[in-house]
């Protein structure tokens, strides 16, 4: 375990083990402060692929990733939270989505089968630049980055949007049931 400071982000927590027995690693990242007075919505317009897939991603568990151009919504929690590349992230999708043998099973009907394959052609399209998309990270607990490879100068493709969270998004992060004052009394 280990606190890592992230160049113009905040402090994250990385854990990783390997077991002595099989060789098997993991690696999990957790935000080194809690969750952050609002959410971050974080859009890239994906423009050089050797500049855009080589970005340091940090995507905590909270976040969900987004690519509005092929229908493709992977919830929070689903990867878990991740320091990886923009390329890391996007091939672990893809390698979470054609290792499903409910998307791509024996058992599976032809045009669900199809409609996974042409989706996982998309992506690999996306990963080695035949394909321009955007790419959005939405994290209702703020602690989701994008690394801006202009810095310290504005970065022309990519925007962060930090937001106020709804009732819904509080509730999921269990804020609302929170008491942070006056709770000696009781």
């Amino acid at each position: 375990m280990k606190l890592t400071q992230i160049p113009h982000f905040k402090e994250v927590v990385i854990m990783a083990t390997v077991c002595d027995h099989c060789g098997n690693k993991t690696s999990e990242v957790k935000s080194g402060g809690g969750i952050a007075p609002l959410g971050r919505k974080i859009t890239l317009e994906l423009d050089e692929v050797s500049i855009d897939m080589a970005r340091d991603v940090l995507k905590s568990d909270t976040c969900s990733v987004e690519i509005p151009s092929l229908d493709l919504h992977v919830g929070a929690g689903i990867l878990g939270g991740k320091f990886t590349t923009l390329e890391g992230l996007l091939i672990n999708i893809k390698d979470d989505i054609g290792n499903n043998p409910f998307f791509t099973g024996d058992s599976v009907d032809g045009s669900k089968k199809k409609t996974v394959n042409n989706l996982l052609e998309s992506l690999e399209k996306i990963i080695s630049g035949d394909l321009k998309t955007t790419i959005v990270l939405d994290d209702p607990a703020g602690n989701s980055y994008m690394q801006n490879v202009y810095a310290p100068d504005p970065d022309p493709f990519l925007t962060v949007l930090e937001y106020e969270r709804t009732f819904e998004q509080n509730e999921d992060l269990g804020i609302n049931d929170m008491k942070t004052e006056g709770y000696e009394q009781d």
